[in-house]
């Protein structure tokens, strides 16, 4: 029998670890922590996003910043907001949601975050700790870090002698998760669009992780009988039997048929999605633990 894994259960422990960390800091530093978010425009999805990011934080007991900006908004001034954010005592947390508006660079913004302010773990300093192996110092992209948190509720701290494939190699996803998996000592293969044999190559995971942004792509006879199945894909398809225009999520493994094989499987939705908020949220209570001198709470 699959074990279907609640994303939103998993999610909210997190979160209930998160709050009684931030308040346990408020109590033994007097330290509030804070997450600012800034968001550029008016697209109405980043808008939502953004909405339930700072209501989480605000659930969580932050000081919760939220800068909205026109969609003409300069390149210099999105650099001194940042600037400015980097040298606020009271802001253990900068995020800038993302895609910025064009002409607006993304790139030189991201770069800008102080590392240890930088809580979607974007930045290169961030990204280079994590692949020597310094989970100690860096913070780690949210996504990646809530699907590694499902791996080790499965599997344990160790993975030695499991064989991990990651499908994807953004630098977003598939190159951050497949550093998690190698520091717990699996043993790991990057798997792409230009891999030979895919098929043949997710067959030898005990770990199967598909990042890669194609519908139900992964079959039931590309899965090792009783090996873990995490699904990152988020993709929207036509829903004939929903009525006309109609659409429905789906990741990028065949659920249904995949379920019959694996042992242990995300849905889409209701899988990885719901990690990557509270992840957010608990790097950012790291970070105002590691600036108070504190030692962080595990996640």
């Amino acid at each position: 029998m699959v074990e279907v894994i609640d994303g939103k259960l998993v999610a909210a422990s997190v979160i209930e670890t998160v709050k009684s960390a931030a308040a346990a800091l408020e109590k033994m530093s007097g330290v509030t922590t804070g997450l600012a978010v800034i968001i550029v425009g008016d697209d109405p999805a980043s808008h939502a996003y953004v909405g339930s990011k700072s209501r989480m934080a605000m659930e969580c007991g932050f000081k919760s910043v939220q800068h909205t900006l026109p969609a003409e908004t300069k390149q210099e001034e999105l650099a001194a907001l940042v600037a400015t954010l980097n040298a606020d005592p009271s802001i253990h947390g900068i995020l800038v949601q993302l895609p910025l508006p064009k002409p607006l660079d993304s790139e030189p913004i991201i770069q800008s975050i102080l590392p240890e302010k930088d809580v979607d773990g974007l930045s290169v300093v961030n990204a280079g700790k994590l692949a020597t192996g310094d989970l100690k110092t860096g913070l780690v992209s949210c996504t990646p870090a809530g699907a590694m948190v499902f791996v080790r509720r499965t599997h344990g701290e160790d993975l030695s002698g499991l064989n991990a494939v990651v499908i994807g190699r953004s630098n977003l996803f598939g190159k951050p998760m497949a550093q998690l998996l190698l520091n717990a000592n699996a043993t790991v293969t990057i798997a792409h669009s230009r891999t030979k044999n895919l098929a043949e190559v997710c067959r030898n995971a005990d770990i199967l992780v598909a990042a890669v942004g194609r519908p139900e792509m992964v079959k039931a006879d590309w899965v090792k009988p009783g090996a873990t199945v995490i699904d990152v894909g988020i993709n929207r398809v036509a829903a004939p039997d929903k009525g006309e225009g109609k659409t429905r999520l789906v990741g990028d493994v065949a659920f249904a048929e995949v379920s019959t094989v694996a042992s242990t499987i995300t849905p889409v939705p209701g899988g990885v999605g719901p990690m990557t908020i509270a992840m957010l949220m608990a790097n950012t209570v790291i970070a105002a633990y590691r600036k108070a001198g504190q030692v962080p709470p595990k996640f």
